[in-house]
């Protein structure tokens, strides 16, 4: 196949708004689900492990996406991958809507994974190319702050629904899909960014690389780092069932609020260390593991919502500062026809709804 040039880059704010809403709108989608899986327990008589098991299935499609999709939209085009992954993101959201049962509802967080591991790589190299000479960093920041701010948008329309809407197993997915389609609509008349060039299947084939600044701070950091989203992790799947727990009394519509919690504090702690040193964030995030783990443990002894809500808030900040280390690693300048690879918003913040 003969590379193709790109179209004249698009200029203005638009494009660049629409690739952030993008962002925001999959990851809002990944969360979306969190303050629903009571619901589907109660109504299916689902375990603990059951729900684990859901989140499981999306954790390991997203990582296959990003192993063999990660790169795809620095051979394809940005456009072509993104459109794409939204209609299979679209089809998620349908057989979410439609769910019967527990196998319905893994099938629906496979074809998540690997629409939001596909389309977060394209979109975040597409705010790359879009790069603003007169406001250099303005992708980097982007990159860093739309996966969490989508998780809290997310998880907070979905709890308003559980408390407002009818049917909030319906209407959750229906406005996502409307979202998704607008969208997808707003996209194709944007002027593709990418060049097109040979190898697309063979970039498919699984790999894994790391710089060599990234190692180090993988090796002096990694078990912190590995235990924060471990915790961002319990916190999105099992959080509604801890709330329940410890509070068998409260409002259905609280049980999404602890980890809307988490991801509202990760926000804005992505934005604020974002001058830090990369291994800097690391530790100081990972620090944040131990006494968060003893606030939820201490929650679930006491039966005191406080503690864990006190100990999301801390899990958030780790993880926002983990977060922004790992992007400070990761936004480095690339070579315009790898970006996708070096674009770092679903390995920042996506893999552990």
């Amino acid at each position: 196949m003969r590379p193709r040039g790109p179209r004249t880059p698009p200029s203005g704010r638009l494009p660049f708004a629409l690739h952030v809403s993008i962002l925001i709108a999959l990851l809002a989608a990944s969360s979306a689900p969190t303050p629903l899986y009571p619901h589907y327990q109660g109504r299916w008589q689902l375990s603990a492990l059951d729900i684990t098991v859901v989140f499981s299935a999306y954790a390991l499609a997203l990582l296959i996406a990003l192993l063999t999709t990660g790169t795809l939209s620095d051979h394809l085009g940005r456009r072509p991958v993104l459109l794409g992954a939204l209609a299979v993101q679209i089809a998620s959201m349908a057989l979410f809507a439609t769910a019967g049962g527990l196998t319905a509802l893994i099938v629906a967080r496979v074809l998540q994974g690997i629409a939001t591991g596909a389309a977060t790589s394209a979109a975040g190299a597409a705010l790359l190319d879009l790069e603003d000479p007169a406001r250099p960093g303005r992708p980097a920041l982007a990159n860093s702050i739309a996966p969490v701010t989508g998780m809290a948008v997310g998880v907070l329309a979905a709890t308003l629904m559980v408390r407002f809407a009818p049917v909030p197993t319906l209407t959750v997915y229906a406005a996502l899909i409307a979202v998704f389609a607008a969208q997808a609509i707003a996209l194709v008349p944007t002027p593709e960014t990418a060049r097109r060039r040979p190898g697309a299947l063979r970039s498919m084939r699984p790999h894994l690389a790391l710089p060599p600044a990234a190692a180090r701070t993988l090796l002096f950091n990694g078990a912190g780092i590995v235990a924060v989203w471990a915790l961002g992790g319990l916190y999105s799947s099992l959080g509604p069932g801890l709330t329940r727990s410890i509070s068998p009394g409260g409002p259905e519509y609280a049980d999404g609020l602890v980890f809307f919690t988490l991801t509202a504090v990760a926000a804005p702690t992505v934005y604020l260390t974002r001058g830090m040193r990369a291994d800097v964030c690391a530790l100081l995030g990972s620090s944040a593991v131990l006494p968060a783990a003893a606030l939820t443990l201490g929650a679930l002894h006491l039966a005191d919502p406080m503690p864990l809500f006190a100990g999301a808030a801390l899990a958030g900040f780790g993880f926002g500062a983990v977060s922004q280390g790992r992007c400070a690693r990761s936004s480095t300048r690339s070579r315009p026809g790898r970006r996708a690879a070096r674009s770092p918003p679903t390995t920042c913040s996506a893999t552990w709804r």
